[in-house]
């Protein structure tokens, strides 16, 4: 009766926001530039952060400019950091909203929404005898991760940047050369060109035989993905693909509900809920019988807009949503 109409949470957070209990969150405490583009984010995560694994992922909420977005960044930090902090290392990308408030804009002492650590892009439990990283430019981020929790004796990097300044962690790579760790190739694409993957074989000329870990854009991965599957050694390849695309959020638009094929057009007001039941798709729910969360649905693509909030969601692998609470903000597609 005292704190009506807030909960006593609600002055808890204003407190102690990373204790036990409450949502999980974070502090950003520090931001290291890396390059001209792209910066190492620290973060605290409050007590209910379960650890990771080293090469997972996880998803952010910033506020910018009033709005919370939602963003995945790949895990950087050691598993067994002393301090118990985690950092993102986050490239700035042209119209990436999030991206560049982290880069240039982010100061510590700001609280970020956290989600829990997921992803399969991770080692195994038994550590292969020989081992290959095939990256370019921030795809290098959930191999550093790895690189800086586990050791191999023979451990080799291809990796593609525009030019030596661009290498994400140059440094600390010539470092782990210099102790004799890891062996890398740097491919300079302004002047070398974009890497063709067939130039392995003369690079490393037993790729063939490594377990090997690939991450940049699409158009390497799918090269990758072909190379070794001619060769017959697709089951040593494991790949992890970022977001192929910015997501423009606007007022409203076109509706996909891929699983029964079905797309119509919406306004950016109408839960999609009540979008998928008018347009004769089985829509979960559990609202109308008090039943919360009952309409959760995976977002496949594109972004949604809550409607109490104003925040925007974009999809990113996992993503579920409330359709009963979120309306269309631009083209999406939803698991129904």
């Amino acid at each position: 009766m005292v704190t009506t109409p807030l909960l006593p949470s609600d002055y808890l957070d204003l407190v102690s926001p990373l204790r036990a209990g409450a949502d999980l969150r974070g502090r950003i405490e520090a931001v290291h530039p890396e390059t001209a583009d792209a910066a190492t984010v620290v973060i605290r995560p409050g007590r209910g952060w379960r650890g990771h694994t080293a090469g997972q992922y996880v998803r952010i909420g910033v506020d910018v400019d009033g709005v919370r977005l939602w963003r995945a960044y790949s895990l950087t930090s050691p598993t067994n950091r002393k301090d118990g902090r985690v950092t993102i290392t986050v490239k700035a990308i042209p119209d990436g909203k999030v991206s560049n408030h982290l880069v240039r804009r982010a100061t510590p002492g700001t609280l970020i929404q956290l989600d829990q650590p997921t992803g399969d892009f991770v080692l195994p439990q038994a550590k292969p005898a020989k081992v290959l990283y095939l990256t370019a430019g921030s795809g290098i981020t959930p191999v550093m991760g790895m690189l800086r929790d586990t050791s191999f004796d023979d451990a080799v990097m291809v990796h593609c940047a525009r030019q030596p300044h661009d290498v994400i962690f140059r440094n600390e790579l010539h470092d782990l050369v210099a102790d004799k760790k890891l062996r890398l190739t740097e491919v300079h694409t302004d002047t070398d060109g974009m890497l063709d993957i067939a130039r392995l074989d003369e690079l490393v000329p037993d790729w063939a035989e490594r377990e090997t870990w690939a991450c940049g854009p699409a158009g390497l991965l799918d090269a990758a993905e072909e190379h070794w599957t001619e060769h017959g050694v697709q089951e040593r390849l494991h790949t992890e693909r970022f977001r192929p695309s910015i997501v423009v959020a606007g007022d409203g638009g076109e509706v996909t509900f891929s699983t029964t094929g079905k797309t119509v057009d919406a306004d950016g007001a109408t839960p999609l809920l009540d979008v998928g039941e008018e347009a004769g798709v089985l829509m979960p729910s559990g609202c109308r019988m008090g039943i919360c969360f009952g309409c959760v649905t995976p977002l496949k693509a594109g972004a949604v807009r809550d409607l109490r909030t104003g925040e925007i969601t974009e999809a990113e692998p996992g993503v579920l949503i409330q359709t009963c609470v979120s309306a269309a903000a631009g083209p999406c597609d939803i698991e129904r």
